[in-house]
């Protein structure tokens, strides 16, 4: 308590003993005639404001695409053209593993594939001169067929050659491991040298062009978020800047142990900045309004109904008041109906002040 508040107590205490005898309201005389004075903490001015409501959310980005590629043969590594944080181009070679028993095989499937189609020539050659001969009379029916099954072999040998050869060429394609889409590789657990078998890691590789926000909403709050909804959040390591995504997907099921709900909030990066890992704390849109906002501080709501403290004319005067959204984080609070913006009300404990008291603000 201030001096002057002090002394003012004081003198409405003796004032009220006065009144005891005299019988008259010393202390609404007081009142009207001793002025209080509030500091610039002690009161704020109704504003036009946006206020958003909605479930807290917290969690941290992750890319939106995320592969790991793995070697598809075995063998040794014999070049590696990438390490991490080095962006790649989908497609692109980014290793390769050695391939001499692999070519030699496919070398020899081609071979086994022009040998089956000598054979296939040679048959359906032998069965266009048997079925001359036998129009002739000078072969029986019977050499027909044969000559029509020979060719039908023929064709299944060549068949089954060209499969060989199509597999022992994918092999051979498969030791040149590629980029399945253009990103940054993220980790290379593999080194030049290495000996791999099929399913080794070689590298990981990242989309940054669209991150990922992976955060968990209350089980209480998840009924009122969906998917396609906006969420405003900001990034450890950006201060200042609010970002935007949107809902992509809710999670079937909540945690066994916290029984919060996973949520997964698709955002751009189209400039690259923002980087996987990285701590977020937002707030789920579920509603967003442009209205009169003022601090929660501002308002006593220990009533039947809210009010307010407003100083007009110079005066302490209490406001019934209807409330909109709340958004607890700021401390902020839309006031519906019975101020407007650009009012002065009390705030703290100040605001308990009795109406038609003079006040006036100082600092």
């Amino acid at each position: 308590m201030t001096m002057k508040s002090f002394v003012r107590s004081g003198v409405l205490a003796a004032l009220a003993g006065a009144a005891g005898c005299s019988g008259t309201d010393p202390v609404a005389g007081a009142a009207a005639s001793d002025v209080v004075q509030l500091a610039n903490e002690n009161v704020a001015t109704a504003t036009l404001a946006t206020l958003s409501a909605g479930p807290r959310i917290s969690g941290q980005l992750s890319p939106a695409r995320e592969a790991t590629v793995r070697a598809q043969v075995g063998g040794s590594i014999v070049r590696l053209n990438v390490d991490r944080g080095q962006p790649v181009r989908g497609g692109a070679t980014i290793a390769q593993i050695s391939s001499r028993d692999l070519q030699d095989t496919a070398t020899s499937a081609s071979t086994v594939v022009t040998s089956a189609e000598t054979a296939l020539a040679v048959a359906q050659s032998e069965l266009q001169r048997t079925e001359t001969l036998v129009k002739g009379g000078a072969l029986a029916a019977r050499d027909l067929e044969q000559a029509r099954n020979a060719v039908a072999n023929a064709q299944a040998q060549l068949a089954s050659a060209k499969s060989r050869h199509v597999s022992a060429q994918q092999l051979l394609d498969d030791t040149a491991v590629r980029a399945p889409f253009s990103g940054v590789i993220n980790e290379r657990p593999a080194n030049l040298g290495d000996v791999v078998a099929p399913g080794t890691p070689i590298v990981t590789i990242i989309d940054p062009s669209s991150m990922q926000l992976e955060a968990l909403v209350p089980s209480d709050q998840i009924a009122s978020v969906r998917q396609g909804m906006p969420v405003k959040f900001n990034i450890r390591g950006f201060p200042n800047q609010t970002f935007t995504g949107t809902i992509q997907r809710v999670a079937p099921t909540a945690d066994i142990v916290t029984r919060q709900v996973a949520i997964f909030v698709q955002m751009p990066n189209v400039d690259g900045k923002l980087i996987a890992g990285l701590f977020v704390e937002g707030r789920v849109e579920t509603a967003a309004r442009k209205g009169v906002v003022v601090p929660l501080g501002a308002v006593d709501e220990t009533g039947p109904f809210p009010t307010v403290t407003r100083v007009s004319n110079g005066k302490a005067e209490r406001v019934i008041v209807e409330l909109g959204i709340r958004q607890s984080d700021t401390e902020l609070v839309e006031v519906v109906k019975g101020i407007s913006a650009g009012d002065v009300l009390i705030t703290g404990s100040a605001k308990g002040v009795s109406p038609g008291t003079p006040v006036k603000v100082v600092g």
